[in-house]
């Protein structure tokens, strides 16, 4: 039996004596933090850029000198291509203080209203619950998470996540959900696309009833397009169907609030051949009866107004369920019960958890992950309030809501609908529109407007008794608000036979966690199962693990920008605008291009918009015959599934023993496409990690024969500061905000995934039916959504850019390749790096070769990863681009003691794998086979393996001050998809 490896000590102790005080060798390196600072004498002193880039300027210099370079310009001289650097430095400003600054955006905050909304259209103010909020939505052990690929480390969140999806389930009637979609509108056209492909009668037309909510049907439309799908718009019981009509998409309630039982109109989508498609709100679910009762195939819609705030349009999870038998068709992700090796249930990630990298062009969607952060949040807010809870709520909302009614009937105004629970329709009798308009602005209040003169009112959780009369005495006049003018309603504004009399959320999770305490204690249980930053680095290759800084996420639940409805007037948000406004020109600062648009809630939403918008300029300039997308096969997965989305036929290019683009293939294949090439997508620095030298010829090859460059901004976290997109040839590109400029991935989201267009594609850029502030040449061409997508996380990406100042973003960047490079140089005795650049480094990340530890001692990839845990870290990414590999990404963020640290686990490992190889450890029964290693099966009486318990559960050193347990042992994934299960099971299955 062995001990703990020798590497792991000794490699500790030499790191010990290089972790000195930055300080003790100040003599011999240059001040690399201190050139960021501003020479003003009465500069503030809370110097952000030292507190985001992990290394001191001394361990800079270490790090460099370990790979071989003098300093970093040396090294970028070595990475990057001369002939791609930045000649001039960013025009970006000086790096800022945290406190300064904080006081600064503040002030832009105050320029917004934050007025009473009663918009509606699917947004609703809400009450997010103080200890939600607190220990969800600010809470880092929360939102550092990443997408719960290592399932044996997230078992808390996906726990949360299969509540999210057992409530959605319980509240639509349907027998499976995803774990969440990025919006409404979103989530229709996944639903649309869907539906399309599993509708017996093949057809190509989408009947949309003309009351879903103008959004959802702008969405939709830009969806259809390039797929070729007719959207007829009509009335549901007008509208006549035929065979070639695959499905229909109605809104319950409608949009204006009115209920309809749409029992004949699903009847008829079934008669002929298509699904029906219900986007139902979560809410009204309590009172009334589930989509699935009256025959709905797919149900979607939006969890925001389960405690999720406003945020100006975001970020807010929305929802998919279905019927089982379409379990494989389901877009995003679906969290899925299985069972770990003790036979313990577990969760993981279920059925097309890898989607995009296996089916790459025939994958069902783009999605990756979604609002997995915000979904937490709705099932939290479910959990705390249960089943009787959300029904009380929603009965007070729909009292207060029919109080209004037969108030304003009363004043002689007409309520359209008889039938509705939260949103009321009003005919105005004896005023106009912009009277009401006008009396409600001294109110501070927010009102739907139509063009027939007629208002809609929505009302939610928030609204007071004060509310209701400030809302009667603007239809009265009365300015007095006579408090005892209010007559509690009589009206029965829910038709028997629309009512809802199935139960829901009878798990006991929604039934055990009503008071304060015992809800803080479920969510820390779950919190404690999950490793995040807080607990150690996550280098996950082309995923940017980060920093994501208090002071960047603090002004997120300012209500300042939180309690704003995504459609108010743009005169009420002013300081939004202007945020928007200098987000856009650092962005086209940071990557070269004319134009941004921050619409985009997502990197997928990114590259789709980016291709659409490629696919417009071609349309407008008469070339409709360019359609073919050139893809080289190192691509992410999702570049295909987005082409395809946009209209696209993709034709794969290869790539060269040294990872590059084969720059020959391209060459043919451009050629061969001249007439139809429409674009090439293409990742850069690579997902190799190499900055490739051809790319100006690339770029160049494309443009010769008609296309435009799509370059995916996965690995913008090399470029910033160094070289540009729009400089290098690109024409457009997306920025993953989740990874390079901050925005915390949430367990799998939020994300945002704005573009930057180069001047000929500004024209095309997303629009959206609720502003006229953003413009297009496009009729309809919404991608999200709100106009902003996500808008209040936008703050965090604002704010780490006016902290770190071009100064700082530069040196971000180089210390991320350092850090790469220092990692890459340090396992290299032990892993051989698969790919370098001409002068043997990497960009911001590299990728490890372990097929020699599979071939010597039958390790395979995936039981190193899930030793890793029992190190207390998160595996790099795991065979992606290049199976049997892990790739490396450690960012700018970490210490030289954290960079170590991992590397000294690795190289612990791979002595373990050693030691199989040598007969010194037994073939099967080894730590590596059989990790992670719960507590609980190391407090077990029987101990029978040929390692020690010490071996399993400490193999380093460093443990013994914090260690890290996983609550599960290896997880049987295969079990899992063939006992397909999405929902919560029965308490007992988890009893010893």
């Amino acid at each position: 039996m062995l001990e703990p490896s020798p590497i792991a000590t000794q490699d500790s102790l030499i790191s010990k004596e290089l972790r000195v005080p930055a300080f003790a060798h100040s003599s011999l390196s240059q001040d690399y933090l201190g050139k960021c600072l501003s020479d003003d004498a009465f500069a503030p002193t809370d110097s952000f850029v030292s507190r985001h880039i992990g290394a001191s300027s001394t361990e800079i210099q270490q790090m460099l000198a370990a790979i071989g370079c003098e300093s970093l310009d040396e090294m970028i001289e070595k990475t990057v291509p001369a002939s791609i650097r930045m000649k001039q430095p960013l025009q970006l400003g000086i790096a800022r203080g945290e406190y300064e600054l904080l006081q600064e955006l503040k002030a832009i905050a105050c320029k917004n209203k934050v007025w009473r909304s009663y918009i509606g259209t699917g947004y609703y103010n809400c009450i997010t619950p103080p200890i939600i909020q607190r220990n969800i939505l600010e809470n880092p052990g929360w939102y550092t998470q990443y997408t719960p690929y290592q399932a044996e480390i997230a078992q808390g969140r996906l726990e949360a996540l299969l509540n999210f999806q057992t409530m959605i389930i319980d509240l639509t009637g349907l027998e499976i959900a995803n774990a969440s979609l990025l919006d409404e509108g979103t989530a229709a056209a996944e639903a649309m696309t869907m539906a399309a492909g599993l509708a017996k009668n093949k057809g190509n037309k989408l009947f949309v009833s003309s009351d879903c909510h103008p959004q959802t049907i702008a969405v939709v439309k830009t969806r259809a397009i390039p797929l070729g799908i007719e959207i007829a718009i009509a009335k549901h019981d007008e509208f006549i169907f035929d065979q070639n009509c695959f499905g229909a998409l109605l809104q319950y309630p409608a949009s204006d609030g009115a209920i309809y039982d749409y029992t004949d109109c699903i009847s008829q989508v079934h008669a002929h051949g298509g699904l029906a498609i219900v986007a139902a709100d979560l809410l009204a679910l309590t009172l009334i009866k589930a989509p699935a009762e009256f025959g709905a195939d797919i149900a979607i819609g939006s969890a925001q107004r389960l405690g999720v705030p406003f945020g100006y349009g975001g970020p807010h999870a929305a929802y998919m369920a279905t019927k089982d038998a379409y379990k494989r068709q389901m877009p995003g992700r679906m969290v899925g019960v299985s069972k770990d090796v003790h036979g313990r249930p577990a969760l993981r990630l279920a059925l097309q958890t890898r989607e995009q990298h296996i089916r790459r062009d025939k994958a069902t969607s783009n999605i990756c992950t979604a609002q997995v952060l915000l979904a937490i949040m709705a099932s939290m807010y479910a959990v705390y309030h249960g089943a009787s809870g959300l029904k009380r709520i929603a009965q007070r909302v729909n009292l207060l809501t029919a109080t209004l009614a037969q108030a304003l009937e009363k004043l002689g105004h007409k309520v359209s609908h008889q039938s509705f629970f939260d949103t009321i329709r009003i005919e105005l009798n004896g005023l106009s529109g912009d009277e009401i308009k006008a009396r409600a602005a001294t109110k501070q209040i927010n009102l739907r407007y139509f063009a027939d003169n007629a208002i809609a009112i929505s009302l939610d959780e928030t609204v007071s008794k004060q509310d209701l009369i400030d809302l009667i005495s603007t239809f009265s006049g009365d300015v007095s608000g006579d408090k005892n003018a209010i007559a509690v309603s009589s009206i029965k504004s829910i038709p028997d036979s629309l009512t809802r009399n199935t139960e829901y959320l009878t798990h006991p999770v929604f039934n055990s966690y009503h008071s304060e305490s015992e809800l803080l204690r479920y969510i820390h249980r779950l919190q404690a199962k999950d490793l995040s930053l807080t607990t150690s680095m996550i280098p996950l290759g082309s995923c940017t693990m980060k920093l994501n800084a208090t002071s960047e996420m603090l002004p997120v639940t300012w209500s300042e920008f939180g309690n704003i409805h995504p459609f108010a007037p743009l005169e009420q948000v002013t300081g939004y605008q202007i945020l928007f406004q200098q987000l856009e020109t650092w962005l086209a600062e940071i990557t070269g291009f004319a134009g941004v648009s921050l619409q985009p809630n997502a990197g997928s939403q990114g590259e789709y918009a980016g291709l659409l918008t490629i696919r417009e300029y071609h349309q407008h300039r008469g070339q409709t015959n360019r359609h073919i997308c050139l893809i080289p096969t190192s691509a992410h997965g999702t570049n295909p599934a987005s082409a395809v989305m946009a209209g696209m036929k993709v034709v794969t290019v290869n790539c060269d023993r040294e990872g590059n683009i084969d720059v020959d293939d391209l060459k043919l294949k451009a050629a061969k496409h001249q007439h139809e090439l429409a674009a090439l997508m293409i990742t850069y620095p690579s997902t190799h990690g190499v900055f490739e030298e051809s790319i100006r010829d690339i770029c160049d090859t494309i443009h010769y024969y008609g296309g435009q460059v799509y370059m995916d901004g996965a690995n913008m976290n090399a470029q910033v500061g160094l070289c540009r997109p729009g400089d290098i040839g690109a024409d457009v590109c997306h920025l993953n905000l989740h990874k390079t400029f901050c925005i915390p991935h949430g367990g799998g989201g939020p994300g945002m995934g704005p573009i930057c267009v180069a001047p000929q594609l500004v024209p095309f850029l997303p629009s959206h039916p609720f502003t006229t502030e953003i413009t297009s040449e496009i009729e309809q061409s919404t991608i999200s959504a709100a106009p902003w997508g996500s808008a209040s996380i936008l703050t965090i990406s604002w704010v780490y850019i006016a902290l770190m100042g071009a100064k700082g973003l530069k040196l971000a960047t180089e210390v991320a390749i350092l850090n790469a490079n220092y990692m890459a140089q340090r396992l290299a005795p032990h892993y051989p790096i698969l790919y370098t650049g001409k002068n043997g480094l990497v960009a911001h990340e590299c990728i490890i070769d372990l097929h020699d530890c599979k071939a010597i001692a039958g390790i395979e990839v995936d039981d190193i990863a899930k030793r890793m845990m029992d190190y207390g870290f998160h595996a790099p990414t795991v065979s992606w681009p290049v199976a049997g590999t892990m790739m490396i990404e450690p960012t700018e963020s970490e210490s030289k003691a954290e960079l170590d640290r991992y590397c000294e686990a690795m190289i612990a490992i791979k002595q373990e794998v050693n030691a199989i190889a040598s007969g010194a450890m037994d073939k099967l029964d080894n730590p590596l086979k059989n990790a992670p290693h719960t507590a609980e099966t190391l407090l077990a009486d029987d101990w029978n393996h040929a390692y020690t318990r010490n071996q399993a559960a400490y193999p380093a050193s460093w443990l013994r001050e914090h260690k890290f347990w996983t609550s599960v042992g290896r997880i049987d994934n295969a079990f899992g998809d063939r006992n397909f299960v999405c929902s919560c099971l029965p308490i007992e299955a988890y009893e010893a």
